[in-house]
């Protein structure tokens, strides 16, 4: 089954053609990270204006990578939640008027459940059920995935993301956006022993994470530094940051496994590619003799072949729209589209 899948969630363009959830065909991906950079994050008004102006392109080269017409695809499947609005309903406007003009099935996808989906493009063998950490810009989630459609949060954020926490961060540090990415490579050449940060923890809920407070204590140390005239270590202080966090990430997580009696674990979204969390996990999964799975680099973001990887299991589970379809800025994982 050859799946044409679109996602405009944020401030990525993305179109793929994916064969039965699992074979990659095409993928094309237009960014906007050039433009957004200019104001230091994503301004949604312009992320939904780029989306209309490039998900035409966009669609028709993944079909032409693909060596495909509309005519040889048997569904399409679209992000509808959750993520900035108008640029949600770019996509899933198109998908309508794609799905109407050519009698095509109509898949429904939640933007986080795409994210985990990633994981199946890479590892043929990777089935339900395991537990999943889903971080990225906008959730940092434990989720137990009991089957291709059915999961349930265990654990998640109660304020700032992880990658918001990164990319805010960053920013006050003087890194362009988006900013994770810059603090990380900054992280590799630092000592994180030199500063000590506050690790939040959620009372009574041991799964739960917060960032808020620990975003607070970089930007007020920065800010303090600058005020006396002083100039802070930048590579120790994103190693001190990373590894506060990843901590965090880490530690609820392996909790919640070995609490649910999960020995196969799986990372997804942006933060999976995260290189502390990369190896923290792999280390830690390995001394136990569990399993650990995260997605190449290449599908850590937005893209439209995690689209298709779960668009395939949301068609054979029956969740298909009709032309009522709309866009939610946000939606739990669980909710399975009627």
């Amino acid at each position: 089954m050859k799946i044409l899948s679109i996602e405009s969630s944020c401030d990525e363009t993305a179109a793929a053609v994916v064969e039965n959830g699992r074979k990659i065909l095409s993928s094309v991906v237009a960014s906007q990270v050039e433009e957004h950079k200019l104001y230091g994050g994503v301004v949604p008004e312009i992320a939904s204006r780029r989306h209309c102006e490039a998900i035409n392109a966009v669609v028709r080269k993944a079909l032409t990578d693909a060596q495909l017409t509309l005519s040889q695809i048997d569904a399409i499947g679209v992000t509808y939640a959750p993520g900035l609005i108008g640029a949600l309903l770019v996509g899933v406007n198109f998908a309508k008027g794609l799905s109407m003009a050519t009698g095509l099935p109509l898949i429904p996808v939640h933007h986080l459940r795409s994210h985990i989906a990633a994981n199946y493009l890479e590892h043929p063998a990777l089935e339900p059920p395991f537990l999943c950490l889903v971080v990225s810009g906008g959730h940092s989630h434990i989720v137990e995935v009991t089957d291709y459609t059915v999961m349930k949060v265990i654990g998640r954020t109660r304020d700032d993301a992880a990658g918001e926490a990164f990319d805010k961060a960053a920013r006050t540090m003087g890194m362009p956006y988006p900013g994770g990415i810059h603090l990380d490579k900054a992280a590799e050449q630092g000592d994180p022993s030199l500063f000590t940060l506050p690790r939040p923890k959620v009372e009574g809920a041991p799964y739960d994470f917060s960032f808020s407070g620990l975003k607070t204590a970089v930007i007020n140390l920065i800010h303090n530094a600058s005020q006396k005239g002083e100039t802070l270590p930048v590579a120790d202080l994103s190693a001190a940051f990373r590894q506060t966090v990843v901590n965090s990430l880490s530690g609820n997580f392996l909790r919640a496994a070995q609490d649910s009696g999960y020995t196969k674990l799986v990372l997804a979204g942006g933060v999976s590619a995260n290189s502390l969390l990369r190896r923290r996990m792999t280390e830690e999964c390995q001394q136990r003799g569990w399993s650990c799975y995260y997605p190449p680099l290449s599908l850590c973001g937005d893209n439209g072949a995690m689209v298709g990887a779960q668009a395939y299991y949301e068609y054979l589970a029956g969740h298909i729209a009709d032309t009522s379809l709309n866009a939610y800025p946000t939606m739990d994982i669980a909710k399975n589209h009627a």
